[in-house]
């Protein structure tokens, strides 16, 4: 089901696909939103270009990246180096709002519904435009927090107010040494709430987080349900994309919709109950509520 041969694509986004992505989510009796980068980046968090030049154009001149991504992945000589590039990219990139309603778009057509969202972002998008944090799994992190690098404990640490100190006090790219954070208990570096590797920590929110999502797989899992999955691309399809694939495909009165730029596809097995855009995310919102009302 999930291999290559097996899948088809939409080429463009019509009015009728709109109108079908519309009726499934008024007949849906839940909605199960899968969200990935595609998402923030409709609602303007893009990496790279004017925004990246705006915020960080003394980095580009001194090390030689042009992108954010880029940036995160630079060998900072001194650990205030890092964290002076670390905390400037989390203060726009979780604690600024985007620039573009997408992710309030999407709130106005569920907020009725009874829905739940697995997201791979780490931006927190979806608490800052409203979404019920009882509905919310991040599966990957939260930019949000800290933890200890190895980890000594499954523990994390809230860290808004070091970041806003680390961005504010910095100078030629650099952070007070005394900023520097430290994990309480084995006093290693701390380091980001990321998924990368086995090291990421799982604390009691995730867990929680984890088993609500599983509740409410399971009791609505015979239903009509709209799997609606917004720019999930291939980095990490095992979370959301294949998931919401077998689920539509054992549940005969589920649809499946994708809406993503460029990568709007679906196996063969269940094309005849898949919606599949490629279009911008925000316009096919903007689209569905100006059909709404």
């Amino acid at each position: 089901m999930c291999s290559a041969k097996s899948i088809t694509k939409s080429t463009k986004a019509c009015s009728e696909s709109i109108k079908r992505l519309k009726g499934a989510l008024d007949a849906a009796e839940a909605v199960v939103i899968g969200a990935g980068a595609g998402l923030s980046a409709s609602a303007g968090f893009t990496y790279s270009g004017e925004r990246f030049e705006k915020y960080f154009s003394d980095f580009a001149d001194k090390y030689g990246f042009r992108d954010m991504y880029s940036g995160g992945f630079y060998p900072y000589p001194t650990p205030e180096e890092f964290w002076a590039y670390w905390s400037r990219y989390i203060l726009i990139n979780r604690y600024m709002s985007p620039p573009k309603p997408v992710y309030d778009d999407l709130l106005t057509l569920v907020k009725d519904k009874d829905y739940f969202v697995i997201t791979t972002n780490v931006d927190h998008c979806f608490q800052r435009a409203g979404f019920d944090k009882k509905r919310l799994f991040y599966t990957q992190g939260d930019y949000g927090l800290f933890q200890c690098p190895d980890p000594c404990r499954q523990e994390t640490f809230d860290n808004e107010d070091t970041i806003r100190q680390m961005a504010e006090r910095q100078r030629d790219m650099k952070i007070p040494a005394e900023l520097l954070p430290v994990c309480p208990y084995c006093g290693k570096p701390m380091t980001m709430n990321l998924r990368s590797d086995d090291r990421f920590a799982e604390d009691d929110g995730w867990h929680e987080a984890a088993r609500r999502y599983e509740d409410f797989l399971r009791t609505r899992g015979s239903g009509r349900i709209l799997f609606l999955e917004l720019g999930v691309g291939y980095n990490t399809p095992g979370i959301v994309k294949y998931p919401f694939w077998r689920m539509t495909a054992r549940n005969k009165t589920a649809l499946y919709a994708c809406v993503n730029y460029g990568e709007a596809v679906c196996p063969e097995e269940i094309a005849g109950r898949s919606v599949c855009i490629d279009a911008d995310i925000g316009g096919v919102l903007n689209e569905l509520l100006r059909a709404k009302g």
